[in-house]
């Protein structure tokens, strides 16, 4: 195999890594306790320059999404994306560093699963196709769980990239390859029974039974349940008209994309994630958009006033009009949607409507456990709501590991997390979710990142520039920062999800400090 100079020894100090070529490899370069290593230089899910983003003791923070991976073998940590990075043998002559590489290099390592045993009695069941669904299964086969593993996934499989569906797949912009998170195969080749069209109509905690939609009855040791939720529907009249649409699959994203072709007007009812994204891709698309909202400010219960009115006056740029500080009462239309009226009597010509008022748990079906009062279902620390039965993602209500205060968040990332620890409990392990909760937006070209979690604050304090569109805004409460929030500042955003891992809840004085040093 080829050895290749990379670089002097003297060039990275401890702690530091560097993007290196290798002929025409694009290498990361890593230096840690006086030993170097070399791994893939790209992002395993979306393709970032690792070295860019952070390396926090052994843990690679990618600058756009947060996925994290070991700095010395390589191993994807945690989500987005699925892979490792692969490793190259280093090795040091005089002041060189020389890296070993095979003929042929991949920019990624599939993780190995272990297949079934046909000895081993066991059964384990995950219920859900969503991201927790996905990275569940791969984790009980990771752990070593050799015995039947049966994956209820319902209608919607493969897994697919979610967060897509409001941006670049529904603008057209990202092909239909790009959404799977794996192909089917993957899961033939580790023994994963995928049971699709039966969805399940029922879960028995006390019994250890689910009952599918056709009446078979499937017996498990272990299981995990991430169904995810449901969108919320507006209860006006005219909710039924056809033109007006909810966004949760992919059936739901071409949908729209489809019926976008023929509208000209669309309205759009919410003014969070989904629906100022949504509203982006149909501005894209070409429509006149309008979003209507109760709030004064888009973004006003989840990011502030402060940071709503950057996005807002993005948004008013690329031609979004605003309907703000109001409700719908009714749609109108004959066969199909025509127009929207308004909580002050106001109609919004409209041929197009897309609803993002929130999401409800789908946790209907699943019996023997308790709920809270939104429907989700209380676990503790390892994810496991009974003996036995584990949950993740959008239907689990879970400790706060910086306070205990039982919290749920619908961020996709964090319903990955959730994934894959729950498989990994499922399938035998003992461990606590203590991360760092992180979503992402991107609108019209600019990316907003936000790390940890706070239901209310009582300050926002900014760093940097709104007008300019760069900036930190750290959310206070009782003098900590619960979370924070930035734009145009990924590098530092990278470093502060590091910190975060090991002071949850520091004073401004301390994270200033930190992000000084």
């Amino acid at each position: 195999m080829p050895v290749h100079v990379v670089a002097k020894v003297d060039e990275l100090a401890d702690g530091q890594m560097k993007q290196v070529k290798a002929g025409e490899t694009e290498l990361l370069l890593v230096r840690l306790e006086g030993q170097f290593y070399a791994l893939g230089a790209r992002c395993t899910h979306y393709g970032a320059s690792l070295a860019t983003g952070a390396l926090h003791g052994e843990r690679i923070i990618c600058p756009w999404h947060h996925a994290c991976f070991h700095a010395r073998t390589g191993a994807h940590l945690e989500p987005p994306g699925l892979d490792h990075l692969p490793c190259f043998p280093v090795r040091i002559e005089g002041d060189q560093v020389l890296v070993q590489l095979p003929d042929r290099v991949e920019g990624r390592q599939v993780p190995a699963l272990v297949r079934r045993d046909p000895q081993d009695a066991r059964t384990c069941v995950v219920v859900g196709a969503g991201c927790a669904g996905a990275y569940a299964v791969e984790s009980i086969r990771a752990q070593g769980f050799k015995g039947r593993l049966v994956w209820v996934a319902g209608g919607e499989f493969p897994p697919i990239d979610r967060p897509n569906l409001s941006k670049e797949y529904l603008a057209g912009e990202a092909p239909e390859e790009w959404m799977p998170l794996r192909d089917p195969s993957f899961y033939e080749a580790a023994d994963i029974e995928v049971v699709q069209g039966r969805p399940v109509s029922a879960l028995d905690a006390a019994a250890r039974t689910i009952t599918l939609a056709d009446g078979e009855v499937l017996h498990y040791d272990e299981a995990v349940v991430a169904p995810g939720a449901r969108p919320r529907r507006l209860e006006v009249p005219g909710a039924e008209l056809e033109g007006v649409f909810t966004l949760r699959t992919i059936e739901d994203s071409r949908a729209i994309r489809a019926a976008a072709q023929q509208a000209q007007r669309a309205v759009v009812v919410g003014a969070s994630f989904i629906g100022m994204e949504v509203a982006q891709s149909l501005r894209h698309l070409g429509l006149e958009v309008t979003v209507v909202a109760p709030e004064a400010v888009p973004f006003e219960r989840t990011l502030g006033v402060e940071v709503g009115r950057v996005l807002q006056a993005l948004h008013e740029e690329k031609g979004v009009a605003f309907r703000l500080g109001h409700t719908v009462e009714a749609f109108e239309g004959k066969d199909r949607v025509q127009q929207v009226v308004l909580d002050d009597g106001s109609r919004l010509a409209a041929d197009l409507i897309v609803v993002g008022v929130g999401v409800q748990p789908a946790t209907d079906f699943v019996q023997g456990v308790q709920k809270a009062p939104d429907g989700s279902i209380l676990v503790d620390a390892y994810l496991q709501a009974v003996d036995g039965l584990f949950v993740a993602g959008d239907a689990a209500r879970f400790p706060d590991w910086r306070t205990g205060t039982p919290i749920r968040i619908e961020h996709w990332r964090l319903a990955a997390q959730h994934g894959r620890l729950a498989g990994a409990n499922a399938a035998g392990a003992r461990r606590r979710y203590q991360g760092v909760p992180f979503f992402w937006t991107r609108q019209f070209g600019m990316s907003l990142q936000y790390l940890g979690y706070v239901h209310t604050w009582d300050e926002v304090v900014l760093d940097g520039d709104p007008s300019a569109r760069k900036f930190l805004a750290f959310y206070l409460r009782n003098g900590q920062v619960w979370a924070i929030a930035g734009l145009g500042r990924g590098a530092e955003m990278a470093r502060l999800h590091g910190f975060l891992l090991e002071e949850p809840l520091p004073t401004m004085e301390k994270l200033q400090a930190y992000l000084s040093s």
